[in-house]
């Protein structure tokens, strides 16, 4: 008997087209013997819609044209089990039962733990990071935090929200000023180095810091590493395993990776590939002893971020130093990092096989723990006088 497998993609982010590329791209890579895939597709106006026509990637060139021909749908829990159900008419009718909730999310509002806590509150198997991880993996400050707590290499920085930027400017530029330029400007709590800025100088700080607030309320400001060299790393596992992927060098454009680097590269006639239109170089020309310590900070970071399911982690590299950097992990990353995994021996088929039972396994280990209890303390219970002075109007009555 197959599996069902819902898909889940889009969402209200500024990666919501990576998300759509990379989920289809694994729907197209899942082995259909084994799994039945439903997708449920999240607009941009966070309507929820499944139907057999969101399989096709032309349907989202002008998705408002052709949404009438979709489902909308929302996700319930039925006595322990999972539906989806069609949201309009006057009854609420079943479309298909699910058997494991697949989100391939980019960004915020989805990424950044929403989506899980959400499938969390139904119950239903997920692959991936669960809250925790997904909201740590979100916010480049909280997860710098994090790291240095942990004695995770992280390169100087400073944070700040924006109502202090425009109260403050001054003090904040003295701040960046200590660091030294040049600095990366980044909002908090994006990906896809969307609303990135190489900073040269001081003059240049200013724009850099607005086009980051028009993305995120907090900002942070990283000292730019010299002699850069990038390079990423992807894991796969759960708390009580771990393994990596081979190592990538990926080749920016200009003096960073940018989202034209990351999904469009240089092929503008036959569209995106998602992360796998990036230029890149595998195994990445580092020496043996980087390479060691670039897998032994993965699997730190994996485990310090209470990580799950495959991720991508990014790292700077001072190629004169050799010194080793931790950039961001990437808890859902674009083209879920498969490319990463063919080298090994690990089509992508088999990495999905693998996120599947994952989330099966993390699933049924979650079922053995306890979250409530059968007692009711308040079934006993008596309210008192005292209880009920705060309910206006009630004058010892409840109505």
């Amino acid at each position: 008997m197959k599996l069902k497998i819902g898909v889940i993609f889009g969402g209200e982010t500024v990666e919501h087209e990576v998300s759509i590329i990379s989920a289809l791209q694994a729907i197209e890579n899942m082995n259909k013997s084994k799994y039945d895939i439903i997708p449920i597709y999240i607009s941009k106006d966070k309507t929820w819609y499944t139907g057999h026509m969101l399989f096709d990637i032309d349907v989202y060139k002008d998705f408002n044209d052709l949404k009438r021909y979709a489902t909308k749908c929302t996700l319930v829990n039925k006595n322990g089990s999972f539906y989806l159900q069609r949201t309009t008419g006057i009854f609420r009718k079943d479309i298909t039962e699910l058997d494991v909730a697949f989100p391939i999310v980019h960004g915020n509002n989805v990424e950044d733990g929403t989506i899980h806590g959400y499938l969390k509150t139904i119950g239903i198997p997920t692959v991936g990071s669960g809250v925790l991880g997904s909201a740590l993996g979100q916010d480049k400050v909280v997860m710098k935090q994090v790291f240095q707590a942990m004695h995770i290499p992280t390169v100087d920085y400073v944070w700040f929200f924006d109502n202090e930027y425009l109260e403050s400017a001054d003090d904040i530029n003295k701040e960046v000023n200590k660091l030294g330029y040049p600095v990366v400007v980044k909002p908090a709590t994006l990906g896809s180095s969307v609303g990135i800025t190489y900073v040269k100088n001081e003059r240049e700080l200013a724009k850099a810091i607005e086009d980051a607030i028009t993305y995120d309320e907090k900002v942070i400001v990283e000292k730019a590493v010299p002699n850069l060299v990038e390079v990423n790393c992807s894991v796969l596992g759960n708390y009580t395993y771990q393994q990596t992927s081979a190592i990538e060098e990926v080749l920016p454009s200009k003096d960073l990776l940018s989202y034209q680097d990351k999904y469009i590269g240089g092929n503008k006639t036959k569209g995106s590939k998602g992360m796998a239109s990036a230029s890149r170089i595998i195994p990445a020309r580092i020496d043996q002893n980087t390479e060691d310590k670039v897998r032994e900070i993965a699997v730190n970071v994996f485990r310090a971020l209470n990580l799950s399911g495959v991720c991508r982690i990014d790292f700077l590299i001072n190629k004169q130093t050799k010194e080793v950097f931790i950039n961001e992990p990437n808890t859902i990353p674009g083209s879920l990092s498969f490319y990463l995994w063919e080298p090994t021996g690990k089509p992508y088929s088999e990495l999905l096989d693998d996120l599947i039972s994952l989330a099966i396994k993390d699933y049924k280990n979650r079922c053995k723990k306890h979250y409530s209890f059968d007692t009711n303390i308040l079934s006993g219970y008596v309210m008192g006088a005292k209880g009920l002075k705060g309910i206006k109007g009630s004058k010892g009555k409840l109505k």
